[in-house]
C-alpha cells in the first residue's frame, strides 16, 4: 500500500496531524507527512490498548518489606498453592519467573500460574521501551522478538493477558505465527496485537482465528487474514471486545468475526485502509460500536436489540471534501446514545433516507435517543437546512451535544431561518432538551441563531453550557459582546443556567473524545468530557439573561 496516498485519501493535514499529536504529548519535529500519519494512527491505537493487569511498578514492595516480622519467618511462603499462584499472576512476567528463585516452595508455580505478558516489561534494562513514533526493523523490535519468544515456550499457560505492541511483524513473521498458534493453544484470554508499522497493510498470519478462549482482541496497522476457507466451526465464543486500529479488513471478514462472537458487547473500528468502514451489524450482543478516524463510513444497524451507544469521531471528508458518509438504523430498540452524527450524512432509519421537508411519521423516528451528539457547519447551508430534519427523528432527546465545524461558507445562509417555518416545530427541543452544549462558538451570526432558538424553544432547559473558541476568547467582556443578541432572547425555560468557557481545544479541529471512556458504560455521557465541571473551569462565569433579570 502506498502510504502517502492513503493519507491523502483521508484528507488528513499535516498541520492537524500535528496538532492531534501535540495535543497527545508525541514528539511531532519530524518533517515526512508520512511519518507523522503512521505516528498519529499509532497514537490512536495505543490509545486503545486496556491497561494491563500488572504493573513492573511496585509502590507497595518497600512498605511491606519494612512491616517484615522480625522473626524473620517466611509467611507467605506458608500459604496454600492457589493463593501462591494469585500472587504470581499479578506479578509481570519477569518477575513471575524470578519467583522461582525465592525457594524450593516457590519453583514451579509460576509455570502453573496464569501469565501477564507484556512486551514492554520483558525488554532487557538497556532497550528503550519507547513506541510512539514509527520504525522498522531495529533493537527494540528484535529484543521484543527473542524475550517473547523465550516466555511462550517457557509456560505452558494459560496466559491471561498479552501485550504486543513493539514488533515490526514484517521481520518477524515466522516467530509471530508461531506465537500465535502457542497462545490459541496455551488460552490467550486478552491479546493487544499492534504491528511498529511499515508496510500498514502486512498480512497477520490466520493462526489467529485458533484462539477460542480469547475475551478482548485489539489488533492494529496490520492486514486481517482472510476468512474464506475457515472450518465452519471456527468461533469466539467468548469475546465480548474487538478493537481493529488502522487496518486492511474485507467485509465479509468483518462481518463473520460479528457473526462468530456470540456475546461480542463492544466493537470499535478506527480506519479502515480499504478506504471505507463498512458495518452491518447484525448481533443479539453488540452493546457500543464506535467507528473513528475515518473518510467514508457506510453503518447499516439491521438487527442490534443490545445496541444502545452508536458512536463517531473525527471522521474525515474525503479527497473531494465531500462527507460521504451512510447510517441506517433499522432494529435497534435500545439505542439511546448516538453521535457525533453530521446533517452532511445520508440517515435512513426504517426505509425512508431524510431529506428537506421529510415528513415525520412513526416510522422515521427513533425515540430511544436520549443523549445526541451532532458535528455542524454552521457556514454550510446544506447542513443548516437539515439540522431540523435530524433533530424530529429524536424526539426524546434530552442531551443535545452540538460541535460547530470551522468549514469554509457554501451557500448563503440565511440567519432568519430559524424564526422561519422551515425550523418549525422541533419536538425534542421543546419538550425534552435539559442540557444543550455548543462546542467552538466563534460568534458568527448563524451560530448566534440557532443558540437563540434554543433558548427561545427550549421549555425544560436546566444547563446551557457555551464552550468559546479560545481563538475567540479574549475577554468575558469580549464574549458578553459577542453574546449580547443571547441575553435579550425571551427564554423558554425561567431556570435555566447559561455558563459560557473557553475552550481548552487549541485548534478545535475535532471534538474531545476518549476510546475508553466512551466504551466505558458506567459513563453517562462520554460526549461530556470537556462540559461536565465547566463551572470550575478558569475564566468559566455564567450569563445573566432576561428570564434571570
Amino acid at each position: 500500500m502506498e502510504e502517502q496516498q492513503f493519507l491523502t485519501s483521508m484528507g488528513v493535514s499535516v498541520s492537524n496531524m500535528r496538532s492531534h499529536l501535540q495535543r497527545d504529548g508525541v514528539d511531532v519535529d519530524v518533517p515526512d507527512p508520512v511519518m507523522l500519519g503512521a505516528a498519529m494512527f499509532l497514537t490512536a491505537a495505543y490509545d486503545a490498548i486496556p491497561n494491563p493487569p500488572v504493573s513492573p511498578a511496585a509502590p507497595l514492595a518497600s512498605a511491606v518489606a519494612a512491616q517484615a516480622p522480625a522473626d524473620g519467618v517466611d509467611r507467605i511462603s506458608l500459604l496454600p498453592d492457589a493463593l501462591l499462584r494469585i500472587v504470581v499472576s499479578r506479578l509481570p512476567a519477569k518477575d513471575a519467573a524470578r519467583t522461582a528463585a525465592l525457594a524450593t516452595r516457590w519453583r514451579g508455580l509460576w509455570r502453573s500460574a496464569p501469565l501477564a505478558v507484556v512486551d514492554a516489561h520483558i525488554l532487557p534494562r538497556w532497550i528503550s521501551a519507547d513506541h510512539m513514533m514509527p520504525g522498522g526493523e531495529d533493537a527494540l523490535s528484535r529484543a521484543v522478538a527473542v524475550a517473547v519468544s523465550r516466555v511462550l515456550d517457557a509456560h505452558p499457560g494459560p496466559f491471561h493477558c498479552v501485550h504486543l505492541s513493539r514488533c515490526h511483524m514484517a521481520s518477524h513473521q515466522a516467530e509471530i505465527e508461531r506465537w500465535l498458534e502457542l497462545l490459541g493453544a496455551k488460552g490467550v484470554q486478552e491479546l493487544v496485537f499492534i504491528n511498529r508499522p511499515w508496510p500498514l497493510d502486512h498480512p497477520l498470519p490466520r493462526a489467529l482465528f485458533g484462539c477460542a478462549a480469547i475475551t478482548r482482541l485489539h489488533l492494529g496497522l496490520c492486514r486481517i487474514p482472510s476468512t474464506v476457507g475457515l472450518p465452519r466451526a471456527t468461533r469466539f465464543p467468548h469475546l465480548q471486545e474487538l478493537v481493529l486500529s488502522t487496518v486492511v479488513i474485507e467485509d465479509r471478514d468483518l462481518h463473520f468475526l460479528i457473526d462468530r462472537s456470540p456475546v461480542l458487547e463492544v466493537l470499535t473500528i478506527t480506519t479502515n485502509l480499504t478506504g471505507k468502514a463498512r458495518v452491518r451489524l447484525i448481533s443479539r450482543s453488540l452493546r457500543c460500536v464506535q467507528v473513528r478516524m475515518s473518510a467514508q463510513v457506510d453503518i447499516t444497524v439491521v438487527d442490534a436489540p443490545r445496541l444502545e451507544r452508536l458512536l463517531m469521531w473525527m471522521l474525515s471528508p474525503a479527497i473531494t471534501g465531500k462527507r460521504c458518509s451512510r447510517i441506517k438504523i433499522g432494529h435497534a430498540p435500545n439505542l439511546c446514545m448516538l453521535g457525533h452524527c453530521q446533517p452532511g450524512f445520508e440517515l435512513e432509519i426504517g426505509n425512508t433516507i431524510l431529506k428537506v421537508g421529510t415528513k415525520m411519521t412513526p416510522s422515521t423516528m427513533v425515540p430511544s435517543v436520549k443523549i445526541l451528539a451532532l458535528e455542524v457547519g454552521f457556514e454550510v447551508r446544506n447542513e443548516v437546512k437539515m439540522m431540523p430534519c435530524f433533530l424530529k427523528c429524536f424526539p426524546n432527546v434530552e442531551t443535545l451535544h452540538v460541535f460547530s465545524v470551522n468549514d469554509d461558507s457554501s451557500g448563503k445562509v440565511d440567519p432568519k431561518f430559524w424564526k422561519g417555518k422551515e425550523a418549525g416545530c422541533i419536538d425534542c427541543v421543546q419538550r425534552h432538551v435539559k442540557k444543550f452544549v455548543f462546542q467552538e462558538f466563534r460568534g458568527k451570526r448563524s451560530e448566534l441563531a440557532f443558540l437563540k432558538f434554543i433558548a427561545e424553544r427550549a421549555q425544560v432547559l436546566e444547563k446551557m453550557v457555551v464552550m468559546v473558541a479560545s481563538k475567540c476568547f479574549s475577554s468575558p467582556d469580549a464574549v458578553n459582546a459577542k453574546l449580547k443578541p443571547l441575553t435579550s432572547a425571551i427564554w423558554a425555560s425561567k431556570d435555566c443556567k447559561v455558563i459560557v468557557v473557553k475552550s481548552p481545544s487549541s485548534d478545535g479541529a475535532s471534538p474531545a473524545w476518549s476510546f475508553k471512556i466512551a466504551s466505558n458504560f458506567s459513563c453517562r455521557d462520554p460526549f461530556d468530557l470537556l462540559t461536565a465541571n465547566a463551572e470550575l473551569y478558569s475564566g468559566a462565569f455564567v450569563l445573566q439573561h432576561s428570564s434571570t433579570l
